[in-house]
């Protein structure tokens, strides 16, 4: 039977947007960069972490991993899949996302629909 083991995210920015989700997400971080992934970096000509075109972030405590990797093409439309997101507060949960980079884009009885800094549809709800 087959494992969850990485969500990936198409965007033009993978650094720019694993650090919002690191940030957005309880417990997760952007991977550190060793040696040897510097060393394949520069073999690609790449001098700057900012401009890696895959950036990975993991979870402290088990779970997922996300993928960040850069593709040409824009986001069109509403994503199929998104990420739902519990908060014991979900209006300061609003505040600090906002503040990290999302944009709040409906409201809704119970839930929050919200974008990423790359258009990615995300939903914040109020645990219970």
């Amino acid at each position: 039977m087959a494992q969850l083991h990485d969500i990936v995210f198409d965007c033009h920015h993978p650094a720019s947007a694993a650090r919002f989700w690191a940030g957005a997400l309880d417990g997760y971080a952007v991977a550190p960069y060793d040696e040897a992934e510097l060393e394949r970096l520069r073999s690609l000509g790449i001098t700057s972490t900012e401009d890696d075109p895959t950036v990975l972030v993991e979870p402290a405590h088990g779970g997922p991993r996300l993928w960040f990797q850069r593709v040409p093409e824009p986001t069109r439309g509403k994503n199929r899949v998104h990420l739902d997101l519990l908060a014991a507060d979900s209006e300061l949960e609003i505040q600090r996302l906002t503040a990290l980079g999302a944009t709040v884009q409906a409201r809704h009885p119970g839930n929050t629909v919200l974008t990423d800094p790359e258009g990615n549809e995300f939903c914040l709800s109020q645990s219970t």
